[in-house]
């Protein structure tokens, strides 16, 4: 399924030009060589996230230097390095308090038992791309990085390759 969001990442420009009917969007896919199962999941992901971008944001926002506490449920899903990545972005200022929390929905939303940082990438790039944000070009560059898997029992320096 993450296959398919970055394909429609790349494919359009913004979410706009996705098309809004799931039947036209599976057939799309399907006619790349997508698997019907990957689509139907993308599809459902993807209403679920135009579903929650429509929501209103939280009518109190967080006080200067609070913190997100993660319930065990999101700190079971979301790895270490998922959850730092966030932490990161919010730090930056590249997505506020209603976009942290539409990310950790949609990252949640995954079928996979632990979300690992280059799908919480994509979900971040999703949620990005569907509110049609404007994201620094290093940020964005951060964003269609790959993680490099470290060794395990070794502590070593990771160099990411474009």
């Amino acid at each position: 399924m993450i296959d398919i969001l970055v394909y429609l990442f790349e494919t359009y420009g913004y979410a706009d030009a996705c098309p809004d009917e799931p039947e036209q969007l599976a057939r799309k896919l399907a006619a790349v060589g997508f698997e019907e199962a990957d689509i139907q999941e993308a599809i459902e992901w993807l209403g679920g996230l135009r579903l929650a971008a429509g929501q209103p944001a939280p009518q109190l926002p967080a006080g200067v230097g609070s913190i997100r506490v993660f319930t065990d449920f999101e700190f079971a899903r979301l790895d270490v390095a998922a959850r730092g990545f966030l932490a990161f972005l919010e730090a930056a200022g590249v997505i506020d308090l209603r976009r942290r929390e539409l990310i950790i929905e949609r990252a949640l939303a995954l079928p996979d038992t632990e979300v690992t940082l280059s799908q919480f990438k994509v979900i971040v790039l999703m949620v990005l791309w569907q509110e049609r944000a404007s994201v620094d070009a290093l940020i964005l560059d951060e964003l269609l990085t790959d993680e490099v898997p470290e060794a395990e029992d070794t502590w070593q320096e990771a160099v990411t390759v474009h």
